[in-house]
């Protein structure tokens, strides 16, 4: 996030960077429940945007998302900002006479565009850091070629694929994975404690290389472990990437079923099921 100042004479001077990491939204002092300021929500927007290109399934459809995307609606806006629908339409409409964002919203959804969302996202030096990166891959992967046999090459890309990562405690993955184990404690106190750090690589396979979101993924673990039948079948991140479409297309489908004994995340979540 790029902080300015003016001089005297209006000139804009740049002061550099303060880089705010998303988790900062689990703090409490953010948490705290607020009248949101017009800064404070513009502030939310850029948390809200994918830093990369992502997909969300919505009622069926599979919908690209791409970087500096999110999807939203604006009673959700109104809820988390504690403002009026009124409010919150007039301040959509002013970021985007002002040039700030796009947005588009039809029956189900409003997708919002930040404009030249990379400018609040990437600094010069991280834009340096990468190209450096990548012009030492490119040199790397020359070297090897010229000097090392193919059947060599796969070898020990499969040894450096194959390293086992270790996950922080305080990491999205992990948290998820402890949610997860508590979901299914509710129903079976006495149930084996899991190898977190393979949960949690589970669980990043499902978001990093399946593209679901992190808000599909726990609502499917507490959805799962709120179904008579699923219970005792989902009892591993590993079971549930496996079986992820079927039982996102079993959500949708019992969705329109009511009474549905299985009791939504927040307020809005049976009728959203986060993009199932």
């Amino acid at each position: 996030m790029l902080f300015v100042k003016k001089d005297r004479e209006g000139a804009i001077m740049q002061q550099g960077w303060v880089k705010l990491h998303r988790k900062i939204q689990d703090h409490w002092i953010y948490k705290e429940k607020r009248v949101f300021s017009k800064y404070e929500a513009w502030i939310d927007l850029l948390f809200m945007a994918n830093h990369k290109n992502n997909k969300a399934l919505i009622d069926g459809e599979l919908i690209n998302v791409e970087k500096g995307q999110f999807i939203t609606s604006v009673r959700k806006l109104c809820d988390k900002w504690s403002w009026s629908n009124t409010k919150v339409n007039n301040f959509l409409k002013m970021l985007e006479k002002d040039g700030m964002i796009t947005k588009k919203s039809d029956t189900k959804k409003t997708v919002i565009t930040l404009v030249n969302y990379t400018f609040y996202h990437e600094s010069d030096n991280e834009k340096t850091s990468q190209k450096h990166h990548e012009s030492d891959t490119e040199a790397s992967q020359k070297h090897t070629n010229k000097n090392v046999k193919n059947v060599k090459n796969d070898k020990k890309n499969n040894k450096r694929y194959s390293r086992k990562r270790v996950y922080d405690e305080t990491s999205n993955y992990y948290q998820l994975a402890i949610f997860f184990y508590k979901q299914i404690q509710q129903n079976n106190p006495n149930h084996k404690k899991p190898n977190f750090q393979t949960w949690s690589d589970d669980i990043r396979k499902m978001i990093e290389l399946d593209k679901r979101t992190e808000e599909q993924v726990r609502y499917l673990m507490k959805w799962v472990q709120q179904d008579d039948f699923e219970m005792t079948n989902v009892l591993s991140p590993a079971k549930m990437r496996k079986r992820f479409d079927q039982l996102a297309m079993k959500v949708k489908r019992e969705s329109k079923q009511v009474p549905s004994n299985v009791t939504p995340i927040t307020q809005g979540a049976k009728k959203y099921n986060y993009g199932f």
